[in-house]
């Protein structure tokens, strides 16, 4: 019996033990994604015989004689399904990868299941959204922007407007292209490639014997240490290459942690592949490791890099394990205590967190008709990728080419090397298309987390509400590689310090070395870890001296005018308030908490029982909008034949919205809508340089290059008009496909015709250098109700006030908001990264490791500052990262006040509050 996919009866038969998830996408159904292997995410959500299934489960031998149907036979010849239809109105997705599987789940939804959304989405996951698009999605109820206050008045299609995201058709459809989604036919003689990682912590590869791999029918090759490049790089991206340790090689003769790569198997197929993987013969010789960093630190710990240059590779002190550190102190600490009326001690701790994008890492390298050497990858900085494979294989820049489709999440996870560099190396070698995908195991055991933080924080504070002292001794794990190690811990003691007025800093900080799984960039990129800290101790230092922490928070915090110092004795020269909002921000907060606080007590519903007590708690935070030495972009800007205009840049689509943003800021200087405006982007073939969508740049630095060559193009075009009908540059105005010069109105493709003939170009360059910055706020304000005798948290209601400038699009600018919410919830209530004593991470699997789901998600209300940047594009800020950073300190100042427990190691987990509270109680008086 066949299995029908859509409507047809397929020609193939599934392999023995095939799941139909793989099946469906070697018939070229590439709606159907990988998210899990688990059945835990839904992304891989299709339709057999009307019923949704997990499909990376359900075996395809099970769907023979069965009508399959995936997302792309869900339309139907009269049009888009009203899922479909409702999904785009409400645009209910970001990078989009698991909006496919959602659609799926939600079409088959009747009233009953639509009126329970947390009890029926519960087998659908979303990183990107927060939830609350998706709920208005599924239930039709379109876009809502009740909270949306302060955004500028908006021109359809520019400017302010809720431009609908140009890929949204693509994405409800099924036909937006991740980096895997590619034809067979398009790629010959694809073969695929799996890892063999080590079993051990710390151990030196003493041989590898190939034969037994090669044995297994269909393997190719097997690539070890010794055929990998002896220069050392590291994994992390940045437009300065130096920023980052030399401390990797793309295969290593030494392994630091359990999990990393020894050697790659090449074969016909996955399941080749992995049996070559297994059938390799490794012998090692074991090596002493150690796990912690304040272990890391002590005399005699086994040195992790001891072998290397620490001048070379850029490492503080690699026979310490001292990766990098840094050491200031402003004012005097001491005299600032001992002028203090409290004092406040406490050693924070914040945890591992991965980056859960729905889309692993992912990467397929080839040579095309001339040689060169091109990458399709999940990345979020393809420019930078070309940039380390042009170094790591010694090849000329020019012949590599780098392309990122959309890609299904990223979250600073995938500003890294980590499948780029082995899909070259075999490519190079056998001449043929090679694939590599990460399981979500590998995401989980062997990319990269966030950064653990141990904070020993010692704050002072006068009667009169003046922060007089602030002194933090800061140690990060960075795993066994230093990827992001320096930028994680500088940025980190940066901001986070900078928002208050202090005359008396004092940090120490230490990025260390241990044998763990490594970590990398992530949300936030060091601020929501220092935040977590700063933000807790300035509530326990306005409860010490009795005054209301937001009262405390607005006399210290920084003003127009004050310097913003954090560890050095000037404040960094390029970076200015290009506009103020954190005095609203509060403001705004502390209004909703009153009003929420009403609606409660109107509605009777504060009083939940003898055994809940409920608190408020807020945090603030501040953050610069572009990183600091160096982030650059180039965008092209072109008026094309059929009068319609195209922009190519750089940065890549991975949800965070800057497509859209190009398109409407493009838009606006060209006086047209951004349907009438093409993006392309994220191939390095397009355009000189872009450093990539990272550290809240998007919109500031790409954006700025867009518009600048927008305005260009805008002059050209008149100064075109102006010459057909003889009237004064300044008498020609571009309006929605024309220019108006006086009483004449010339169509755009007039002048497209007059330019060729003149010799005029109607393509303009833009370029931005990222400097000067700017800095963007966010304040966040929870009410939480705590149950005394369970431990169990209800969020009653959540609230964040944003700086983004002038928003360029609100919608989009609150999905954002809303998603990072989401993501740092789960950060501060249960996602964590478990190593073990022997350094093996034990949370491998989503069924393990807790994401949020739509049930634990409450919807926040999101409000923005009325600012306009002087910096940013149009007067707007990025909003990607920073609403990620309030959350932590926010809840665990709510739970403070509810409970009168101080909870300084995250997450606060349910059991964590039950113990806390049990102790207290049991606590002899």
């Amino acid at each position: 019996m066949a299995i029908e996919i859509n409507g047809s009866a397929s020609q193939a038969t599934p392999r023995p033990g095939q799941c139909l998830r793989t099946f469906l996408r070697e018939e070229g159904n590439f709606g159907v994604k990988k998210g899990c292997d688990g059945g835990d995410c839904g992304a891989c959500t299709v339709h057999v015989d009307g019923t949704p299934v997990h499909s990376c489960i359900y075996p395809a031998v099970r769907a023979e004689g069965k009508a399959v149907t995936t997302i792309e036979g869900l339309a139907s010849a009269d049009g888009l399904h009203p899922v479909q239809e409702q999904f785009l109105e409400a645009q209910g997705f970001q990078c989009g990868f698991c909006t496919a599987g959602m659609m799926m789940t939600a079409a088959t939804f009747d009233d009953e299941q639509r009126a329970n959304l947390p009890r029926n989405l519960k087998g659908n996951l979303c990183r990107c959204t927060g939830y609350r698009s998706i709920a208005d999605a599924v239930c039709g109820h379109g876009s809502d922007h009740q909270h949306d206050a302060g955004a500028v008045p908006a021109t359809p299609g520019q400017l302010g407007d809720d431009v609908p995201a140009p890929a949204g058709h693509a994405v409800v459809t099924g036909t937006a292209r991740y980096a895997l989604d590619v034809p067979a036919e398009q790629l010959p003689g694809l073969l695929h490639m799996k890892l063999l990682r080590s079993p051990h912590p710390h151990a030196r590869i003493v041989s590898i014997d190939k034969a037994p791999a090669l044995a297994v029918p269909g393997v190719v090759a097997v690539f070890t240490h010794e055929d990998a490049p002896q220069l050392l790089f590291s994994s992390a991206q940045h437009e300065n290459y130096t920023d980052d340790p030399d401390d990797t090689r793309v295969l290593d003769n030494v392994v630091r942690f359990i999990g990393q790569r020894v050697a790659a198997v090449v074969a016909e197929s996955v399941g080749a592949a992995e049996a070559g993987a297994r059938a390799l013969d490794v012998q090692y010789q074991l090596l002493e490791a150690v796990f912690t960093p304040q272990e890391a630190i002590l005399p005699g710990a086994p040195a992790i890099h001891g072998e290397k240059d620490g001048e070379a590779s850029r490492i503080s002190r690699p026979h310490h394990n001292v990766v990098a550190e840094v050491h200031a102190e402003l004012g005097s600490v001491a005299d600032g205590f001992a002028a203090s009326d409290f004092i406040h001690e406490h050693t924070y701790e914040t945890q591992r967190v991965q980056h859960v994008a729905m889309e692993t890492h992912a990467s397929t390298a080839w040579l095309d008709e001339d040689g060169r050497l091109l990458i399709r990858s999940s990345t979020q900085v393809p420019f930078l990728v070309k940039r380390t494979l042009s170094r790591v294989f010694n090849l000329a820049p020019e012949t590599i080419r780098v392309v990122a489709g959309r890609v299904g999440g990223g979250f600073g996870g995938k500003q890294e090397v980590l499948t780029e560099d082995l899909v070259a190396l075999a490519a190079l070698a056998l001449r043929r298309p090679v694939q590599l995908e990460f399981t979500r195991t590998e995401q989980f055991t062997a990319t990269t987390t966030r950064h653990p933080f141990t904070i020993k924080l010692k704050a002072g504070a006068s009667r009169d509400g003046s922060l007089t002292a602030l002194q933090l001794d800061v140690l990060t794990n960075t795993g066994a590689y230093g990827n992001h190690a320096p930028g994680v811990m500088f940025h980190g003691c940066g901001e986070s310090l900078a928002v208050y007025k202090c005359v008396n800093k004092k940090v120490d900080a230490h990025a260390v070395y241990t044998n763990t799984v490594p970590a990398g960039a992530f949300r936030g990129y060091g601020l929501s870890q220092m935040i977590f800290a700063i933000e807790s101790a300035i509530d326990e230092l306005a409860i010490g001296i009795g005054m209301d922490p937001l009262e405390f928070r607005l006399k210290n915090m920084v003003r127009p005018g004050d310097h913003m110092l954090s560890t050095t004795p000037e404040p960094e020269e390029d970076v200015h308030y290009g506009s103020y909002g954190l005095d609203q921000c509060v403001s705004l907060v502390r209004d909703a908490l009153d009003r929420g606080k009403e609606r409660y007590r109107a509605a009777g519903l504060d009083d939940l029982g003898p055994d809940w007590v409920v608190g408020e708690g807020s945090a603030l935070s501040m953050i610069d909008t572009v990183p600091p030495r160096g982030h650059f972009a180039h965008t092209r800007v072109s008026l094309e034949a059929d009068g319609r205009f195209a922009v190519d840049v750089g940065t890549a689509e991975f949800g965070n919205g800057t497509t859209t943003v190009h398109a409407q800021l493009a838009a606006t200087a060209l006086a047209t809508s951004a349907s009438k405006v093409a993006v392309r982007q994220s191939d390095t073939d397009l355009l000189e340089h872009d450093t990539g969508a990272f550290g809240s740049a998007g919109t500031v630095v790409a954006g700025k290059a867009t518009l600048g060559a927008a305005l260009e193009l805008a002059t050209r075009i008149q100064t075109v008009a102006a010459s057909l009908t003889g009237a004064a540059l300044t008498d020609c105005r571009l309006v929605d496909g024309a220019v108006e010069c006086g009483d004449r109105v010339l169509a755009l493709t007039e002048i497209v015709d007059a330019a060729r003939l003149q010799g005029v170009r109607l393509a303009t360059d833009g370029n931005w250098g990222g400097t000067p910055r700017s800095v963007a706020f966010n304040v966040h304000g929870f009410r939480v109700a705590v149950n005394t005798g369970t431990g169990e948290l209800r969020i009653l209601q959540s609230v964040q006030a944003a700086d983004a400038g002038v928003v360029v699009n609100p919608r989009q600018c609150r999905g954002q908001i809303e998603g990072g919410i989401a993501q740092a919830l789960g950060a501060v209530l249960y996602e964590e990264v478990k190593v073990d004593d022997a350094g093996r991470v034990t949370t491998d699997i989503l069924r393990q490791y807790h994401i949020p789901s739509f049930a634990d998600v409450p919807r926040s209300e999101v409000y923005f500052a009325t600012t306009n940047d002087s910096t940013g594009p149009l007067g707007a800020k990025s909003m990607s990262e920073s609403p990620f950073n309030p959350v932590a300190p926010a809840l665990a100042n709510a739970i403070r006040n509810a409970t009168g427990i101080r909870f300084g190691e995250l997450p606060i987990a349910r059991d964590k509050i039950y113990l806390a509270l049990r102790d207290r109680t049991t606590a002899p008086v």
